[in-house]
């Protein structure tokens, strides 16, 4: 037990992860009733932007002035892609049955990876991303990285300046109304294209930080990266109520921890040692996910219409 402190920080960095790509799930369902399974190869492409912003930085430029580069490169290419993908794949669908944009979601999703497979050179095998630094700080027993603090510190502005702009700006009240009654929304004068638009690309901004992010922890990025770490959000948003903004931080940060702890745990209880480590951790991942919604369907936070925006 005396790894539970570290198990529970290095769950917290996880779930920080799958909380920022999780709020794009929420915000677009919040406002057209989505699952966009091609958000998590957006978050993907974002990384891809970053890099590619990186390699054509001169050499000997610090990682401290390359990095805002970075993010506005990686967040340019997302949310352009979120936007391409909303205008041409799912408006056109917006009123086709259910199925339809959810088979188009997932085509969307094996294209993008192929396109980056394609196109970017070597993107066969994983490529190297830069990184804040290799010496972490130590608070008692748990070692914190640079770049672990950069992915909570960015959850949490994402998270409080997402939730501000959705509750006092003009444009976020006006994501509250579509979100409620798109129509009604639309005779009131509010344009709800332009909103729906508005939302895949702050989904996008929000997969490009965490792509970054993404890539600072674990030093390489690779073009089916996105498909993992999509259904773990997208698990992280049920979890946590889809449609709430702050239920899907939440869901992120509970996966997160109980995946840390699960990985590292279970394989020394009798008996079950075959079923620990990290190999398993995406089991129980969805174990958790299940018990949840079997005792509380909605998810732990619910889903409120004030925040499906």
């Amino acid at each position: 037990m005396h790894t539970l402190p570290q198990q529970l920080a290095n769950g917290l960095f996880l779930g920080s992860m799958y909380g920022l790509i999780a709020i794009g799930y929420t915000m677009v369902y919040g406002i057209v009733q989505l699952i966009n399974f091609a958000h998590g190869e957006i978050f993907m492409t974002g990384a891809f932007g970053a890099l590619t912003v990186w390699t054509n930085l001169p050499d000997g430029t610090s990682i401290w002035v390359g990095l805002p580069l970075m993010l506005i490169g990686g967040a340019i290419v997302s949310v352009l892609i979120a936007i391409g993908a909303e205008r041409f794949a799912y408006r056109p669908l917006r009123n086709a049955p259910r199925l339809a944009p959810l088979i188009t979601a997932i085509g969307l999703s094996l294209a993008l990876q192929q396109a980056i497979f394609v196109w970017y050179p070597g993107a066969d095998n994983a490529k190297t991303f830069p990184q804040l630094g290799t010496h972490p700080y130590h608070i008692g027993s748990v070692d914190i990285q640079r770049n672990d603090i950069f992915l909570v510190a960015a959850a949490v502005v994402c998270m409080i300046g997402l939730a501000a702009f959705v509750r006092t700006s003009r444009t976020g009240r006006a994501m509250q109304a579509t979100a409620q009654d798109p129509d009604t929304a639309q005779l009131m004068g509010i344009d709800t294209n332009r909103i729906i638009v508005i939302a895949f690309a702050i989904g996008g901004l929000f997969a490009a930080v965490a792509g970054v992010a993404s890539g600072l922890k674990y030093g390489q990025i690779s073009y089916n990266m996105g498909f993992q770490a999509g259904l773990k959000a997208f698990t992280a948003a049920v979890l946590g109520g889809i449609g709430n903004i702050y239920g899907a931080m939440l869901g992120g940060l509970v996966l997160g921890i109980a995946e840390a702890c699960a990985s590292a745990y279970i394989a020394n209880i009798p008996g079950m040692e075959q079923l620990g480590g990290q190999g398993w951790s995406n089991v129980w991942a969805f174990v958790l996910l299940i018990v949840v919604l079997l005792v509380r369907p909605q998810g732990l936070l619910g889903e409120r219409v004030a925040d499906r925006a």
